[in-house]
């Protein structure tokens, strides 16, 4: 195990990305708002959107004075936007609660709106050099194919932690690099349907290599096709309330010639109950 650690770090320290949150000084509340935005978002769409959020909205105090409507339009097409409102309440709860500092707590993490196991142990890891296992679906794929000598990951579980926290080394500078260089892999060369096993560096250690490659299965939950969804009704009805300038829309021009009368309504149902939209009997609009 130690091995594989230790040639991973080397091999990112070589060839890691250039990303805006891997920069020195990047801080706490940055980390936060990318690990936020990079929750089943390709980090390509990433990377100008945390930008420009973090030109707008510096601290989390910033953030917490926004109007939910002005975070929202600020998410724009990212996707998943109750993403955007759970970072709101967190930048809320960190200026009343920590004084508007970012916690380096795991608990205290953990306790933020939206922050669950991974984002809180990112936070703690990425902006604090803390020492904990951080776990996404492409740890998860590197540790399954070199360690246990599967072809893919099983579903997710809490046993995935204890996993990587006997495969990163004591020292937490080392134990940061080795956490981050781990996603690396999984992200560039691992990855999940073509993987470029001549190119990896702990291929002569990888247990699926030495087993000769063998289709253990795929147990990964498959993700609904986006086109034609709900989620791409309920994504063209909320483009359409942000280029609204603020205002209310009409109930009757909200997408009016969508091809499916029912999803629409489910479609605006669905964002009025999740706090994304509010509606009255006659329109629609974002939340204030």
């Amino acid at each position: 195990m130690p091995d594989l650690a230790v040639a991973l770090a080397v091999w990112y320290r070589g060839n890691a990305r250039d990303l805006p949150w891997r920069r020195p000084g990047f801080g706490a509340w940055g980390v936060l708002v990318s690990e936020v935005m990079l929750q089943q978002t390709p980090v390509n769409r990433v990377v100008r959107h945390l930008e420009l959020w973090l030109e707008r909205w510096p601290t989390p105090v910033a953030l917490a004075s926004a109007t939910p409507a002005e975070v929202l339009g600020q998410w724009a097409n990212l996707g998943y936007p109750r993403r955007a409102l759970w970072l709101h309440r967190a930048a809320v709860e960190i200026s009343e609660r920590h004084g508007g500092v970012v916690p380096r707590d795991v608990d205290a993490l953990l306790a933020l709106s939206g922050v669950g196991d991974y984002t809180a142990r990112a936070v703690a890891v990425f902006a604090y050099g803390e020492r904990h296992p951080v776990v996404d679906t492409n740890t998860r794929r590197v540790l399954a194919r070199a360690v246990a000598g599967r072809s893919q990951p099983g579903p997710p579980s809490r046993r995935d932690l204890a996993v990587m926290a006997a495969f990163l080394p004591e020292d937490p500078a080392l134990a940061t690099v080795v956490n981050a260089a781990t996603m690396e892999l999984g992200a560039t060369t691992c990855v999940a349907r073509t993987p470029r096993c001549g190119e990896c560096p702990i291929r002569e250690e990888c247990a699926w290599r030495r087993a000769g490659y063998p289709d253990t299965g795929d147990a990964r939950r498959r993700q609904q096709t986006y086109e034609g969804s709900d989620r791409q009704a309920r994504g063209a009805v909320l483009r359409v309330l942000r280029e609204s300038a603020g205002h209310a829309a009409e109930l009757a021009g909200v997408l009016p010639d969508w091809p499916d009368a029912a999803q629409r309504q489910r479609a605006m149902a669905s964002l009025v109950a999740d706090g994304l939209a509010v509606r009255s009997e006659t329109t629609l609009s974002l939340p204030h």
